[in-house]
């Protein structure tokens, strides 16, 4: 499907998919008139003009010799515009959780939502819409015009460092998800990116490591995953990534930039790459159209020597005017010189908390519930809450999407070293204490503290308590793989004291990804709050005094251990040198991702082609009421069922239909899911519509479905399935 096709059915496709019945939708576009405005606008320029618009430095001083250019906002990046045809710079910023603090230069600050699992665990395309349009609107206030967004890797590792920035392991879930934020981000008149183009699924060698993988097995997974998301979302700008794909890197792929993304969808977007990812000139010829944080790269290829080649090369030149007219597309599309962001405008951060306080509230996950520990009585008259920094304030994921307000972080722990992204390269948290947030619910309760160094200790206040709560983070960072999946720091040990010691104790767990629990059967509860963000303390005391009845559910597989992974070695993890920029070591750029073993079958697939169990499956998660699920109909690619609470309190309950077998033999997918609120007593029938893309195969250059019988399933997560019911269907096989 071409791009203009996606724009023309735009509010069709929201309207009809996968659990966005609701979601708002941005402004519509003209993307037509933007495309001949562009081309008019290029035909204008002069040589010098043209190759203003594909390059840009990092305004930031962390660099030896870094000169900030005037008109830029310390920021990610910066690409001059062209003041002489009305083209404005491009001011940018990382914005995937919030505007980025980059180390407090600006001075200022900015709200926190929670990571991009906290977010997907929500499974509410609405609750992501509304916080891309936070952090657009917050942006736009600070002057920013393009927002580094729209992170949609799918998770093919648990151990990989950014997995708390992306959303899910499956594609439809991701797609879905990240083209909502995509839409609320440019609602603001700015452009948003959707990001790293593709099969980024480490930061082990992540400048050099090359991904193995069919064409077939791609498309059906981690590019179907952005071919979803840019329809739904139709981003202005697509973030190449650092990875290399079948030996190329992927900034400088003729296959992903050219065959797949504008050639095979039609995609009339520019490719801004990574910062430091361009390998060199060529990479424009490949389909690259800007170089950003051009200092980080080995040198400044799309300025003069791309000058030169269009002055002596036709085919050149032509590319040349192609990057153009895509950069100014998408400035027009988004209406960027007609509603020009300005620093200085007003930002109200206590209605904007209060989104990033109901994304947390949604995306969490009660795993563990024994004996209806949870929720806590308001009248419980001791609580022992352990560890976690809990008394400061809740964990942030580290590297380019750290987010703080104004004051900076509540506490902070050093990596140490005087690198320039040192700054970045720490443990921080955000000024939200869940030690505050429970004892203004429970204001009658003794609640003690103790943060966890001493077990013999953290044990005793357990003892003395009616409930304790032990608090335990695991901290992530961009430019760092977790060598496994347990709780740093000994706080596997912690817990599994503190639980023997009493019985009612509840563990709170603020991770970047899954985790291992040796310590589950001991635990009354287990909650899993992900990163929470701006308002994660109060969220979290919601959810465990039961003023929030948890509806999340989780958006990732947590394996029982490393040895159920389709890889259980991380892939270069036995000799590369964790460092933030990833450049190769002399001798050592050999790195190969073998994702053909797990190929399209990615996270809960893997686990049902293998028969394992996990830990605990995708899509599951515990409420403090009861629901049914029933009366599932498929008729063509529209499938219906009804959900009904038969519990005594309100609660949201997300149905999950589940292709289960084709005519070949089993195969599990995601085909729809819509997120629903019900009272107590109350049901709802819910429609979606199923993509045919989830059914079939991608082969010869086109989606084939063969004809038979086809299972489907309604769940209450990827192993708790319903009755199967069978539908035939026709062979069908079309292009994109």
């Amino acid at each position: 499907m071409t791009l203009s096709r996606i724009l023309a059915a735009g509010v069709a496709l929201a309207a009809l998919s996968h659990g966005a019945a609701n979601a708002q939708q941005a402004p519509a576009v003209d993307l037509k008139a933007a495309e001949a405005r562009a081309a008019a606008t290029v035909k204008q320029m002069t040589a010098e003009e043209k190759v203003i618009l594909t390059h840009g430095p990092m305004p930031l001083p962390f660099f030896p010799g870094t000169v900030m250019p005037k008109e830029a906002i310390p920021g990610a990046g910066y690409i001059a515009g062209v003041p002489r045809l009305g083209v404005p710079a491009l001011t940018e910023t990382d914005a995937s959780l919030g505007v980025a603090w980059v180390g407090g230069l600006r001075k200022d600050g900015a709200t926190a939502l929670p990571s991009g699992l906290a977010q997907a665990a929500s499974w509410n395309p609405q609750l992501l819409y509304q916080g891309g349009a936070m952090i657009g609107s917050e942006a736009r206030a600070k002057g920013f015009n393009v927002l580094l967004a729209g992170g949609v890797n799918l998770m093919r590792d648990p151990r990989n460092g950014r997995t708390f920035e992306y959303l899910a392991e499956d594609p439809l879930l991701s797609g879905m998800l990240v083209g909502a934020a995509i839409r609320g981000v440019q609602s603001n008149h700015i452009i948003s990116t959707i990001k790293h183009f593709a099969l980024n699924g480490q930061e082990t060698g992540r400048k050099y490591v090359d991904i193995k993988i069919n064409e077939g097995a791609a498309r059906e997974s981690d590019l179907l995953a952005f071919q979803i998301g840019i329809e739904q979302g139709q981003p202005g700008s697509v973030m190449c990534a650092y990875n290399r794909v079948h030996g190329d890197q992927a900034c400088a792929s003729d296959w992903l930039l050219n065959k797949v993304l504008k050639q095979s969808w039609g995609w009339k977007g520019f490719v801004m790459s990574d910062w430091g990812a361009v390998p060199g000139l060529d990479a424009a010829i490949k389909g690259l159209d800007q170089q950003s944080g051009e200092q980080l790269d080995k040198g400044v290829f799309f300025a003069d020597q791309l000058k030169a080649k269009a002055a002596a090369d036709p085919a050149w030149s032509a590319r040349l005017d192609d990057m153009n007219k895509r950069v100014l597309t998408a400035i027009y599309a988004a209406g960027l010189d007609k509603n020009p962001a300005k620093p200085g405008g007003a930002i109200d951060f206590a209605k904007n908390a209060q989104v990033a306080e109901e994304t947390a509230k949604q995306g969490i996950v009660l795993l563990k519930n024994r004996e209806g520990l949870l929720p806590l009585a308001k009248t419980a008259k001791s609580i022992a809450v352990i560890g976690g920094y809990a008394d400061s304030g809740v964990v942030a994921g580290s590297g380019s999407s750290l987010v703080h307000d104004e004051k900076g972080p509540a506490a902070t722990r050093s990596l140490g070293g005087d690198g320039p992204f040192a700054a970045l390269m720490q443990q921080s948290y955000h000024r939200s204490a869940p030690l505050k947030a429970i004892k203004a619910l429970a204001p009658q309760a003794t609640v003690t503290f103790r943060d966890g160094r001493y077990i013999a200790d953290a044990v005793e206040k357990a003892k003395q308590a009616e409930v304790a709560i032990v608090f335990a983070t695991e901290w992530r960072t961009e430019g760092l793989d977790q060598p496994d999946l347990s709780l740093p720091d000994g706080q596997d040990a912690l817990i599994a004291a503190v639980a023997a010691a009493n019985p009612n104790t509840i563990v709170v767990l603020e991770t970047g990804g899954p985790v291992a629990m040796p310590w589950l059967d001991k635990a009354g509860a287990v909650v899993e709050a992900w990163y929470p963000g701006a308002r994660g303390g109060e969220a979290i005391a919601s959810v465990l005094f039961g003023d929030t009845n948890p509806g999340g559910r989780l958006p990732v597989t947590f394996p029982a251990s490393v040895n159920q992974l389709p890889r259980p070695k991380l892939d270069g993890s036995d000799w590369v040198e964790p460092n933030f920029s990833g450049d190769p070591e002399p001798g050592k750029d050999k790195l190969v991702a073998d994702y053909d073993v797990e190929g399209s079958d990615v996270g809960y697939r893997w686990f049902a082609r293998n028969g394992a169990k996990p830990l605990f499956p995708f899509g599951y998660g515990l409420s403090y009421t009861t629901f049914s699920r029933n009366a599932l109909k498929v008729a063509g690619l529209s499938a219906s069922f009804t959900l009904t609470n038969t519990g005594k309190v309100a609660g949201d309950d997300v149905g999950q239909v589940y292709l289960v077998s084709r005519p070949d033999g089993a195969k599990q997918r995601l085909v729809g899911f819509q997120r629903v609120s019900l009272a107590p007593g109350a049901s709802q029938k819910v429609t979606v519509k199923i993509d045919p893309r989830l059914l079939a195969d991608w082969k010869d250059g086109g989606w084939t479905m063969p004809a038979g019988e086809y299972g489907f399933a309604l769940g209450a997560n990827a192993q708790d399935l319903g009755p199967v019911v069978k539908v035939k269907m026709a062979a069908r096989s079309w292009k994109d």
